[in-house]
């Protein structure tokens, strides 16, 4: 149908100007604008250090699918996700219909040339009716933030801006870009009425149809011929100055989620090199290792802080942060970032870079964090924050700055392998309590060996009185189900797992080199352990094992074959599962706890609301056992009191680390003599028919 009104790529002001040369002027301007401000965007990320992010490109092809145009993780906080995804989808869409309408400032009526009839037609209607939708997103966003904000948005005085002011600006933005479309196009609809013309695909109840009905249709042709160009143009103002809005703030990320999740890190629980592609003489020479000014990141880790929406999901997760510790990863990432572009302004030279320990973060906060990976699980761009974590701190490590409390247990894991500092030949004492029932070899690797399954014990639950019990049931279930029980004993060092993640990089090679070495001489072929820390650096860290189980996996498959049987549970006690961290959320093994207690014959078994891959963590990974954090409470009681809350009578976990925190935080909840606290493989060998 020939348009009624006069299309802004025909109209001539005062008869003499063509508006279209405007239609040119305003892309140009704004398109090289936008090319200054990104040239300058990534400067930082030229000048950071290397990162390996072009492997395995179909399967980020689908963390790109899954994450960024999906929008996976976004329904995770329910009613946020939902307008986000509507308010994503949307731009999606319409940004078609965007592109078109720049064209026709030109070239009247354009359409993209695969749009063609009837897929146009059904492109308009679904346009429409997503237009709507997006304005009334942006309204109810808009309202959310600024008269009912979530706590997960606050900003405490010290900590950075709060974003609140940018966020409603970018959503009057998004809903100008609306509501100059639905004028645009209702001004022509109203006209066509007006002539006696049907209009084209005028779709009931969009907005487009409200406007038009209620408003537009009223008016003279010649006041909506002006609301014709007046909103046009409106339109293109908004769109063009949106585009060179975006990267100067935290909505950056409207451009950069989508390539930051394609490249994001695919492997959990694993730890980045010192420098990628180095050798070990390479390393050696470098005269500073670890972060200490912002290029020292890498530049896959500056373009993190730049992609970050400040949504303050991570730090509702994060356990440090929920006991008071001084961590919060948003301000971690947020005040980088704001760093980044202190020192790469976007006019003007490059300003000094200082250091980031102390004029950026403080020590505290870097040390307060346990790796749980409660942040990046969360994360609906998939920031990363634990190699961030390492960095920062092998940075300090190598300047001499480690934690009054850390420096005994490092000094001992570096003379006795353990960070306790007992001798070598008490490794094994555990087995003494039960020699005459379970017969424990200790293999020695100088004499060569035969062993066909090692029980790789680790540091904790070699030397701790309590928690020797683990080692114990552990050598009880492996007799039972027909192994043989070996384990190095004094040639046994510890894993290594949290001297790695507190920057320890040399130490935690030493360890690993004399640990590979027993076990290759022990001739095993399969590697047992019950603790998640030796489990994932044996699985993550080191190179070359025999498979790793942890004892979770041996015991469901042990009970599947029939080499095992267990008895019933006859307390009538309500039992629940504590995920550990690095056995849940960065191993993904949560169903074969859980399957092994629900084969124990009449065990009752609740799930506490947090659980699964948002479990809580116990704040008592490896050395965190020796740090002395600043904190309010303690990681642990609040676990307990998680578990109170769901009715449990006994918890059960499957990490010595959890089970030490776990058992204290009965003592400082007032739960003692109410609560128990199990490990799994002392449930099931208490259950062993």
């Amino acid at each position: 149908m020939e348009s009624i009104l006069i299309p802004p790529a025909e109209y001539s002001l005062f008869g003499v100007v063509p508006l279209w040369i405007f239609a040119l002027v305003i892309p140009a301007a704004a398109v090289g604008l936008f090319a200054y401000i990104i040239a300058n965007r990534m400067r930082p990320l030229v000048l950071a250090q290397k990162d390996v992010r072009w492997d395995q490109l179909p399967l980020r092809a689908w963390y790109t699918l899954k994450y960024a145009f999906a929008q996976y993780k976004q329904p995770r906080y329910f009613k946020a996700g939902v307008i986000h995804i509507i308010i994503f989808a949307g731009f999606m869409i319409i940004s078609l219909h965007s592109m078109m309408l720049v064209a026709q400032g030109v070239k009247a009526g354009y359409v993209l040339p695969f749009l063609v009839s009837p897929l146009h037609e059904m492109y308009v209607v679904a346009k429409e009716f997503v237009a709507t939708a997006v304005l009334i997103c942006c309204v109810i966003a808009a309202v959310r933030r600024k008269f009912f904000p979530e706590d997960r948005w606050r900003v405490p005085e010290g900590r950075g801006k709060d974003h609140t002011p940018e966020a409603i600006l970018i959503l009057a933005m998004i809903s100008g870009l609306m509501l100059c479309d639905m004028l645009f196009e209702g001004s022509e609809a109203a006209a066509a009425i007006q002539a006696g013309h049907k209009p084209h695909l005028l779709i009931p109840f969009t907005g487009t149809w409200v406007v038009t009905h209620l408003v537009l249709r009223f008016l003279p042709k010649e006041a909506l011929q002006a609301i014709h160009l007046v909103f046009y143009y409106g339109h293109e103002l908004i769109f063009f100055s949106f585009l060179n809005v975006l990267p100067l703030g935290k909505h950056f990320h409207v451009f950069i989620s989508i390539p930051n999740v394609f490249f994001a890190k695919l492997t959990k629980g694993t730890i980045k090199p010192v420098r990628w592609g180095l050798t070990d003489k390479e390393l050696e020479d470098l005269e500073s290792v670890g972060v200490k000014k912002i290029t020292d990141f890498t530049w896959k880790h500056i373009f993190d802080f730049m992609s970050c929406a400040d949504c303050g999901r991570c730090s509702d997760q994060c356990p440090a942060n929920a006991v008071g510790r001084p961590l919060s990863p948003r301000f971690v990432t947020t005040k980088c970032r704001d760093h980044v572009y202190a020192v790469f302004p976007l006019k003007g030279e490059r300003k000094p870079n200082g250091d980031i320990i102390g004029d950026v973060l403080d020590a505290d906060e870097i040390w307060s964090c346990t790796t749980c990976g409660a942040c990046e699980n969360e994360c609906p761009i998939l920031i990363e924050y634990i190699d961030k974590m390492v960095d920062l701190r092998r940075g300090m490590v190598d300047a001499g700055e480690v934690p009054q409390s850390l420096q005994k247990p490092l000094s001992a894991l570096e003379k006795r392998g353990n960070p306790w500092g007992k001798m070598e030949k008490k490794r094994a004492e555990w087995a003494l309590a039960i020699k005459d029932e379970v017969p424990v070899t200790v293999v020695d690797p100088k004499k060569g060996g035969t062993c066909e399954t090692l029980y790789f014990v680790d540091s904790i639950t070699s030397f701790d009185d309590q928690i020797n019990r683990i080692a114990q049931s552990t050598a009880r279930v492996m007799y039972a189900a027909g192994d043989q029980v070996c384990v190095l004993g004094p040639a046994e060092k510890d894993s290594g797992h949290e001297v790695r993640r507190f920057g320890e990089e040399t130490l935690f090679n030493v360890l690993k080199e004399d640990n590979t070495a027993a076990i290759e001489a022990s001739g095993a072929k399969k590697i047992v352990t019950a603790d998640p820390h030796a489990y994932n650096a044996l699985k993550k860290d080191y190179k070359g094992l025999p498979p790793v189980e942890h004892v979770a996996e041996y015991i469901l498959a042990a009970l599947k074959a029939g080499k095992i049987t267990l008895k019933p549970e006859e307390s009538g006690k309500t039992y629940v599962y504590h995920d550990p961290c690095y056995l849940g959320r960065h191993n993904d093994l949560y169903d074969a706890p859980r399957q092994v207690l629900d084969a124990v014959p009449g065990l009752k078994r609740a799930e506490m609301e947090r659980s699964r891959d948002r479990s809580f963590c116990c704040g008592g990974g490896g050395l965190m056992l020796f740090y002395e954090p600043i904190e309010e409470t303690r990681m642990g009681k609040l676990r307990v009191e998680m578990a109170a809350a769901a009715g449990a009578e006994v918890i059960v976990t499957a990490c010595p680390f959890c089970k030490v925190n776990i058992e204290d935080g009965i003592k400082t909840s007032g739960n003692e003599g109410k609560i128990e606290c199990l490990d799994l493989v002392e449930l099931v060998a208490r259950q062993l028919a």
